[in-house]
Formats: structure tokens, sequence, C-alpha cells
């Protein structure tokens, strides 16, 4: 029997109230949610949700892409510094996707938003992002699922990195305070797992695990802003998209009410492949359009 095949008896788990629907049920009969089982097509949705890994598709997804970006301009790779060990050339980044107010407005580029997430400026930047996503994603997913990370990722990654290409048209603040006209990496979207984190340590009850979050953010902030005064490290850190992501996830966080007892919602799964297919699309559209003018 294929594992895609619709069913069309048996019962599951309401995603609203936990009370046990038939697949076929038009209406929960506890909280009166319509069309509980999508049709027949929520054990396969649920099955989805269980089995696909966050950190696994991010971590593999951008190491994917930056090995991508390094063999598409093998002569524009940078070999020296530390901070810039390993950095692509800017047209293959622009190529893939990167983002800032340049793309977004002069060239019209807007679904960079969500594909620069996915693309970093160098070995350092990408090792950096890795890792936290990692040890965060250990913790954040006792609070929200697979399908939901992938919500908060997508839209974090939007809110982070059209902030900082709106800031951007604003040259006359001082360096910490500026948008960016280019910018690429994960931090975006992991600044909006961090929000996330902050509203689930509130809604449970988690004083620490809030706590942490907040710290975490304000200390980087706080070196971003620093790094923001000088040029003598050649590197900046994007501070608008971070607070931008950060915001994004932690709205997003409240529309989703995390709760660990509650079970696998299949519309948030639905909408969470949704992401993923968006993000990707992303990336392909970048491509097509960057060769294609």
């Amino acid at each position: 029997m294929s594992i895609f095949k619709r069913a069309t008896s048996g019962s599951i788990v309401c995603p609203q109230c936990g009370r046990l629907v038939g697949v076929q049920d038009k209406q929960c009969l506890g909280c009166g949610r319509t069309n509980p089982g999508l049709w027949g097509f929520a054990p396969l949705v649920n099955r989805l949700g269980q089995q696909l890994d966050f950190e696994f598709v991010v971590r593999y997804g951008c190491i994917l892409l930056f090995g991508i970006s390094l063999f598409m301009g093998l002569n524009e790779v940078n070999l020296k510094g530390f901070f810039s060990f390993l950095s692509p050339g800017g047209r293959p980044l622009l190529i893939l996707g990167m983002s800032g107010a340049t793309p977004v407005f002069e060239y019209g580029r807007w679904w960079t938003v969500l594909s620069a997430a996915w693309l970093h400026g160098g070995a350092l930047h990408l090792v950096l992002n890795i890792i936290w996503i990692r040890r965060l994603s250990d913790i954040i997913k006792s609070y929200f699922s697979f399908s939901q990370l992938f919500i908060i990722y997508t839209v974090a990654s939007a809110t982070g990195f059209l902030l900082s290409s709106v800031m951007a048209l604003f040259p006359f603040l001082p360096g910490p305070l500026r948008g960016a006209y280019f910018t690429v990496g994960a931090s975006a979207p992991l600044f909006g797992l961090f929000g996330a984190l902050v509203f689930a340590g509130r809604r449970t009850g988690n004083r620490a695990l809030a706590d942490y979050g907040r710290q975490f953010v304000i200390i980087w902030l706080a070196i971003g802003f620093l790094l923001g005064f000088g040029d003598a490290l050649q590197i900046r850190i994007d501070n608008w998209a971070h607070l931008g992501g950060f915001a994004g996830g932690y709205a997003v966080a409240v529309l989703l009410d995390p709760n660990q007892d509650r079970p696998e919602n299949p519309k948030h799964v639905m909408i969470g492949i949704a992401c993923i297919v968006m993000m990707a699309l992303s990336i392909i559209v970048s491509i097509v359009d960057a060769y294609a003018g």
C-alpha cells in the first residue's frame, strides 16, 4: 500500500481540541472545527510533519547553496583573511538570490527576502549560523513542530531582509543603524527562532528560556552595533535584518500559540511545506531571472 494513499476510514486526533474524529468527518463534534481530516489526507500530512527534520533541512540546504556559490565563481573566491576566508564572489550570490536594497528595490527582485536566508558570505559566516541553528533547534523543537519552525523561519527571513532593505533607503543614518544594500545569511531567520523562543518561554511560564533568548539577542545586537562604527575587521553585522527577523519570529509564535500538549496541526504542516516550496522557488526564480536578464 502506498504511503501517499488517501485514507477513507479510521480516526485521527482533532488538531484543535485533541478528540478523536473520523478522517472523513465534515466537522469535529467536540470543537466544531470543519474538515479536521483534510479530506482523508490528514494522516499523510501528519507523517510528513513527523518524519522531516527542521535542523537537517536548514543545515544541508545552507551547505549545498554555499558549495554552489563557490563553484559558480571559483576565480572569485577569497582565500585570504580570517573573517573573509572562502567568501563567494558577489556575482554568484546575486544570481542565487542575495537580498538588500539594491536587489529588492533597484532590480525588483523582491523574492530575495526568502532566498538570501540560504546564502552565506564566507566559511565562518556559514559555520557560526549552522552551530547556532543546531543548538537552538534542540531546545525550540520541544515547543514547535517541524512545520511551525519552517513557518517561523520563512516569515522571519522575509521580515528581516525586508526591514534591512528598507532602512538602507536612509543613507544618512550612522553605520550601526544603516540597512544593507546587499545582504545574505541565515542569521535573520535565526533571530526569528530566538523571538519564537522568547515567546514560548513567556507562554509556558519558563522564565529561564525567555531570558536565554533575550540575552542572546541583546549580546549580538550590541556586538553588531559596536562593529558598525569601524571597518578595521572588515566585517559588518546586519542589525536591521536581525531585529526584523526577531520581530517576525515573535509575531508568528504568538499566532501559533506553542503548547507542548497539542498534537501536530495538519494545516500547519501544509503551510510549512508551502514555505519550503516558496523558498526553493525563490532561489530558482533568482537564477532564471539572472540569466534571462
